[in-house]
């Protein structure tokens, strides 16, 4: 299915909706940092968050560019959404609470495996967004294992450890939705390619 054209014969653009977004994006994390006093972020901070989202939704762009579908769009949009939120999440954990929760950046790494292994088709990504979600899954137990290890009783977990589990576990999830979706969207292909 070619989407080249989008809305009546017109090209979609690969930049302006991503700037737009970016802007945004970049608009509401600067009035944050103003009212909430412990946000020190450097200017640079804030060019790389800008450049980086933008950078994503370029590459969406070009990626469902291919795909008219609304299943395909929306699971390449929640598995960048998943991977944004796991690895920036992680670099916080990493740094202040778990130098283990470096183990979580081998999940985008079998991610992009699976995504050129499958050239962007939707049976493809449906298997390789489902062994995303696996991975994720896997080092989410192995961390919660260390840490009861370390720390036997949940009760004594700090809040930052509750909210990389809990975080952690969604980012599975979407993976796994993404996955689903993928699948739906290869049905929906399927369905629609004509009888020979």
């Amino acid at each position: 299915m070619n989407s080249d054209t989008h809305h009546g014969g017109q090209r979609r653009s690969l930049w302006k909706g991503p700037a737009a977004v970016a802007a945004i994006f970049l608009s509401l994390l600067v009035a944050a940092s103003w009212r909430i006093d412990d946000w020190h972020w450097p200017p640079q901070a804030f060019v790389v968050v800008g450049g980086l989202v933008f950078t994503l939704g370029v590459v969406y762009q070009w990626v469902t560019r291919r795909w008219d579908t609304c299943e395909y769009r929306a699971a390449v949009g929640i598995a960048f959404v998943a991977g944004f939120i796991l690895l920036w999440g992680n670099f916080v954990q990493m740094a202040d609470v778990n130098p283990l929760a470096a183990m979580y950046f081998a999940v985008p790494v079998v991610g992009l495996v699976g995504t050129a292994v499958a050239r962007l088709r939707p049976r493809g990504m449906a298997r390789a967004l489902g062994v995303t979600a696996l991975a994720q899954i896997s080092v989410l137990a192995v961390l919660v294992v260390l840490l009861m290890l370390r720390k036997p009783e949940v009760t004594t977990w700090t809040p930052p450890e509750w909210r990389g589990f809990f975080g952690n576990a969604m980012n599975g999830l979407m993976f796994a939705a993404s996955a689903l979706l993928f699948r739906k969207a290869d049905h929906r292909e399927i369905c629609q390619t004509p009888a020979p």
